[in-house]
């Protein structure tokens, strides 16, 4: 089959079938890292449920994106550069491109701002643990822009989406204490929860590193790699008090429009909404 025939609803989502493995996940961490006394554990319920509410909403939010992704990608695969004839190599190929797609998609949400303001959410839990992979952003709009071109690469739209989803479900074991450090050669291709733990720290040598999603070899390509040495704060660096779903996943989107009425120059407006998260005028 060289063309795309299957529809979106019949595009199977990986990651609904991983929710009982998550489940039964946190449940077993939860008991080791009770025993750990980790500062990233599971001693704040109303921030664990935050986070499985933010999971739950982001279930519907996330799909009308796909559903755009998928149509974009459709549009693009008939001026695709070649047709793919080897299974394994679509699979390959889009789960490499999927990953090298989400290096930027990520890189590009902590660099600007408006972007910022939606995977904010993510990173707004002081605490490291599994259910903290499941604080999802509601509105990941940039998906829109860089996922679709994979199909460009002969890639058909399903594989886009499925390997978007075994990409997430990756992802999700490495928000963890409970592991330290794997072997070299794995720390060295591959995200970890050594890698990702430095990504979710707010100390000034972890801001803005480590952004791959499965393969960490992105960011030593990049430069943006940064080893887990000093220990992590988790959250932000200037951290919220709320565990509202609805103030997790706006609050920085009202912050820039308060900022943006406030703005003494056009240019003040525009780099408050795609300057750098904290960029401030000069005065």
């Amino acid at each position: 089959m060289h063309t795309s025939d299957v529809d979106f609803f019949s595009v199977p989502d990986p990651t609904l079938y991983a929710i009982p493995f998550f489940i039964l996940a946190m449940l077993i961490e939860w008991k080791i890292l009770a025993r750990l006394r980790t500062r990233g554990g599971f001693d704040n319920a109303k921030d664990t449920l935050a986070s499985l509410a933010m999971g739950v909403a982001s279930l519907g939010f996330v799909t009308l994106i796909n559903m755009g992704v998928y149509v974009l990608a459709s549009a693009l695969f008939p001026h695709r550069l070649w047709s793919l004839h080897n299974l394994v190599l679509e699979w390959a190929l889009a789960l490499v491109l999927w990953d090298f797609a989400y290096y930027w998609h990520h890189r590009f949400e902590h660099e600007i701002r408006i972007f910022w303001a939606s995977h904010i959410a993510h990173h707004s839990s002081e605490k490291y643990n599994l259910s903290t992979a499941l604080r999802q952003p509601w509105t990941p709009f940039l998906s829109l822009v860089l996922f679709p071109p994979i199909a460009l690469f002969g890639v058909r739209p399903e594989f886009i989406l499925m390997s978007g989803g075994f990409n997430l479900i990756y992802q999700f074991w490495v928000h963890t204490e409970a592991i330290q450090r794997l072997p070299h050669a794995f720390e060295w291709v591959l995200n970890t929860p050594s890698h990702h733990r430095v990504h979710h720290g707010s100390n000034a040598p972890y801001l803005d590193k480590n952004y791959g999603g499965i393969f960490i070899i992105w960011d030593r390509l990049f430069r943006t790699f940064a080893e887990e040495e000093a220990p992590v704060i988790y959250g932000l660096t200037k951290n919220i008090t709320s565990f509202n779903p609805l103030v997790i996943a706006t609050h920085e989107y009202i912050d820039i429009a308060r900022e943006v009425v406030r703005a003494k120059s056009p240019r003040e407006a525009w780099m408050r909404v795609f300057g750098r998260p904290g960029w401030e005028p000069d005065r």
